[in-house]
């Protein structure tokens, strides 16, 4: 007898037809498609669900002429981001939001980010505006940029923002201090890397050396500090760049086709913080889901509103842009070739 397990040595071996094995590589390629199908329907429907629940500003946009596409753009979306230092005690953003976006003089942007994804989701470019640039605000004169918002809301910071680049603005998101601590808290906190140790007098804190995960309120601390560090507002820019480029790293790590529930958590934390503009479809949140997937830091560059100097206007500090080369700055960023110039310095 042969051992148990093994076929009779008189015995030849039987061949397997071909056909079944065909069989056996078509069953398993149509149940490795289903379960992509799934995971592709499961990623469709939670973004079409929380897409409904994301809080939409209506007539965010400007009305009257806007700056036209330029021939040479390369089909890829712009967008403005705003961070508001808004005291309320209520959060004013995103679905958790119980309070006002915008009330005359109540609140000022805090950040400002012009961020352009290429056309197929693989690079973006992200241009800083201080907050304390002096520009042209329509209907008000010359002020500090972060001024529009508080005296417009939405729409006179668009037109703005627009007028000083020349650069059309797709789609406005907007997140308050509520919700940048609840998003910071919701992916686990995230990590950044603190070059030197420093002291703010104004929030009497103090940030150690090192990287660290940072939790919402100690990164709300990080990227808000200017006072104690060498380059003040511009240092602080770099810092929200870096927050920005990590966090959206967290988020990428959770928004996946076969990760249905980190998908879910993540689109949830996002609606609960983040207002976007009424022209936002849920079609534009999915194709802007698919395009953070396939997003690398190596593909991202950030950079800020190139700087003459720094100056003294009734009693202000403030920053002077020199807007001709925002402007080509832009337009090479809006044409796919974004320029590779570190963040512009200045001195106060």
């Amino acid at each position: 007898m042969s051992a148990p397990g093994r076929w009779p040595t008189w015995e030849p071996r039987p061949r397997r037809p071909r056909h079944l094995l065909r069989r056996v590589l078509a069953v398993a390629l149509v149940t490795v498609l289903a379960l992509l199908g799934l995971g592709a329907g499961g990623f469709w429907w939670a973004t079409e669900h929380y897409g409904d629940q994301v809080t939409r500003i209506p007539d965010a946009f400007p009305k009257g002429p806007r700056p036209p596409e330029p021939p040479d753009h390369d089909g890829g979306t712009t967008f403005l981001l705003a961070g508001v230092d808004s005291r309320s005690d209520r959060p004013t953003t995103g679905s958790d939001a119980t309070g006002r976006l915008w009330r005359y003089g109540a609140q000022r942007s805090d950040t400002l980010m012009l961020v352009h994804l290429s056309n197929d989701g693989r690079s973006a470019s992200t241009v800083s505006l201080p907050r304390d640039s002096w520009v042209p605000i329509p209907g008000h004169g010359s002020a500090k940029i972060n001024a529009a918002f508080s005296w417009g809301g939405p729409p006179l910071l668009i037109q703005t923002v627009e007028r000083l680049t020349g650069i059309r603005v797709d789609h406005f998101g907007v997140i308050d201090w509520h919700g940048f601590r609840s998003l910071t808290d919701a992916v686990g906190g995230v990590p950044v890397t603190i070059e030197r140790d420093s002291y703010d007098p104004e929030q009497d804190r103090h940030f150690t050396a090192g990287t660290h995960v940072l939790d919402g309120e100690q990164a709300l601390a990080y990227v808000r500090q200017r006072h104690g560090l060498p380059g003040g507002e511009l240092d602080r820019i770099k810092r929200q760049q870096q927050f920005l480029q990590s966090l959206v790293g967290r988020i990428r790590a959770d928004v996946s086709l076969t990760d249905p529930l980190g998908t879910d958590r993540m689109l949830d934390a996002i609606t609960r913080a983040v207002s976007v503009d009424d022209r936002m479809s849920n079609g534009d949140l999915r194709a802007l889901a698919f395009g953070l997937r396939r997003l690398s830091s190596a593909h991202t560059r950030f950079s800020t509103a190139p700087i003459v100097r720094s100056d003294m206007i009734r009693g202000q500090y403030v920053l002077i842009l020199d807007r001709p080369a925002l402007r080509a700055q832009l337009r090479a960023v809006e044409a796919g070739d974004p320029p590779g110039e570190e963040p512009a310095t200045a001195r106060r």
